[in-house]
């Protein structure tokens, strides 16, 4: 639920343990993964993931759906804008636009 919310896209499962996020013909889309194993971290690699031209509103919904706000809305230069987020798990992700 976190996830569809907050990148505003279709997340379904295609295996047991394995949601797909909405994509079209050959596109990059993405994936996520259920492991009892392995641990939500706020120390690991941060993904980034694109919210193109709606960060406010991705930002936004962050709160509303169990996740934590880490660094709000920044500039990054010219690579956009981010802003740093704890998932409904406790994953730090990155959540990016021009």
């Amino acid at each position: 639920m976190f996830y569809s919310k907050v990148l505003n896209c279709e997340i379904r499962e295609e295996f047991e343990g394995v949601a797909v996020l909405q994509h079209s013909n050959d596109e990059v889309a993405g994936c996520l993964t259920l492991d009892k194993r392995i641990k939500p971290t706020q120390d690991g690699v941060l993904i980034y993931y694109n919210v193109s031209g709606r960060l406010t509103e991705a930002v936004e919904a962050v709160t509303g759906n169990g996740g934590k706000i880490v660094q709000a809305q920044h500039s990054i230069g010219p690579f956009g804008f981010r802003a740093i987020v704890l998932d409904s798990e406790g994953n730090r992700i990155a959540l990016h636009s021009d």
